[in-house]
């Protein structure tokens, strides 16, 4: 062979090897096996519901790390507030986790974006009274009625913003409902002192800022918080999973859903109290393979 063949021969293998990568690279950082979950790299953002920050920060997002090679970047906020963020393009979103289908279906359709084009539900957890132990009314809450003891005087309960968050809308339904028969419950329902940040909430109680508050039952079970049941409602938060439209690591947000919908991740949330739906419920089209088959097992 001539020089000149030996340097075209060079030359083309070099091309040749320069596409593979970039073909590689145009992924979003990350690729993923055919395995389902999925191996990769890269930073994913998850813009997850502020009831799951120690089930994310905690447990999920350190699992899926670890399974997975992608590195987990988390964002924690009202679902209402995150779905209104990803639609106005304020935050950047691989993967989008809710508390209520309601957040997703503001992101569905061409009105609002198609930023999310199907989601499945795949746990539930019913809205509690949880209460710091420590409370001079600990005794009262646990003896009950929920709705006579929030109401006495100097009682500090808290909440979350019902126009940001879907666990303050269904307290505030609460509220209003309860507070048909009970017309004091009604004042507390429009009382903006008792609204909080979600993602802080857990921390307010813990810290004796409240002596009750509104949470789901997983939620306040991982925060070793005491809870009482909200008789006379039946009120609870519906997770959602969907990688979000336009997504600039595809390929680690799939994995992530995979992850959480795979095998190890149920067992962590059936674990932290979670009511696991089972097969998790599809709305929408487009679900990818590699997620698809982690449902299919």
């Amino acid at each position: 062979m001539s020089d000149l063949s030996r340097r075209s021969v060079l030359t083309l293998g070099l091309v040749g090897g320069a596409a593979a990568l970039a073909a590689c690279g145009s992924s979003g950082g990350g690729s993923a096996s055919s395995s389902g979950g999925g191996t990769g790299s890269g930073k994913v953002n998850v813009l997850y519901a502020g009831s799951l920050v120690a089930l994310m920060e905690k447990q999920i997002g350190p699992a899926y790390e670890k399974a997975t090679g992608f590195t987990f970047s988390g964002f924690s906020a009202g679902s209402t507030a995150l779905a209104a963020q990803i639609k106005g393009k304020v935050r950047k979103a691989d993967v989008f986790i809710s508390a209520s289908p309601k957040a997703d279906a503001e992101l569905m359709g061409a009105d609002n974006g198609d930023w999310v084009q199907w989601y499945l539900s795949y746990a539930s957890s019913p809205l509690v009274l949880g209460y710091n132990k420590k409370s001079k009314f600990a005794e009262k809450i646990k003896a009950g009625p929920w709705y006579d003891v929030i109401t006495e005087s100097g009682f500090r309960v808290g909440t979350t913003d019902p126009k940001a968050d879907p666990k303050g809308k269904l307290a505030h339904e609460a509220l209003v409902d309860a507070g048909k028969e009970h017309p004091k419950l009604r004042e507390l329902a429009t009382n903006e002192k008792i609204v909080f940040p979600e993602e802080t909430l857990v921390a307010d109680l813990q810290s004796g800022q409240l002596d009750a508050g509104f949470f789901y039952s997983s939620e306040a079970k991982i925060a070793g918080i005491p809870t009482v049941e909200l008789t006379g409602q039946d009120l609870e938060a519906t997770y959602t999973a969907s990688v979000v439209k336009d997504a600039p690591n595809q390929a680690g947000a799939e994995a992530f859903v995979a992850y959480l919908l795979g095998p190890e991740a149920r067992k962590v949330l059936q674990k932290d109290g979670f009511q696991l739906i089972d097969p998790p419920k599809q709305t929408g089209k487009g679900v990818p393979d590699s997620v698809r088959k982690v449902l299919s097992s």
